[in-house]
């Protein structure tokens, strides 16, 4: 019988901040903030062609149903334009921080998973606290037990 057991854990990824890394992830974030920006305006152009096109049905304006349909629009329009809008915000606090991080700074970035075995006897907690640690795409440093 083994008595070892191969688990998957989780492993903090940590940046050293460097000017290389702001202007990179500065440089993601600006793109998809624009990405956000096109979202929403391709939402609004939707909205008004959806609309004008239940206008050109002639009656429209006289029509409850169709009143309603041009409601429901605006407000799937208005609501979709507000989520974009919400996550193109936090984008933008993202940037705010990213300027305000000091250089050599640890700055916790993502997550990856690992495997790792685990034997009779052995701390699960220092098992499963590993970090990598990476400096401009290079790892620099593994903390925590392999």
């Amino acid at each position: 019988m083994t008595s070892s057991l191969t688990v998957k854990r989780p492993i903090v990824l940590k940046v050293i901040v460097t000017p290389r890394w702001q202007e990179e992830v500065t440089t993601q974030l600006t793109a998809q903030s624009g990405q956000l920006e096109k979202q929403i305006q391709d939402v609004e152009l939707q909205g008004q062609r959806a609309v004008s096109e239940i206008q050109k049905q002639g009656v429209a304006m006289t029509n409850p149903q169709a009143l309603q349909q041009i409601e429901a629009i605006q407000n799937q329009v208005n609501q979709r334009k507000s989520e974009l809008q919400q996550k193109r915000n936090q984008l933008l606090q993202q940037l705010e921080q990213i300027g305000k991080l000091e250089m050599e700074q640890e700055v916790a970035q993502g997550q990856l998973e690992g495997f790792c075995d685990v034997n009779i006897g052995d701390n699960l907690v220092k098992k499963l606290q590993v970090e990598v640690v990476v400096r401009d795409g290079v790892v620099e440093e593994i903390r925590g037990e392999l």
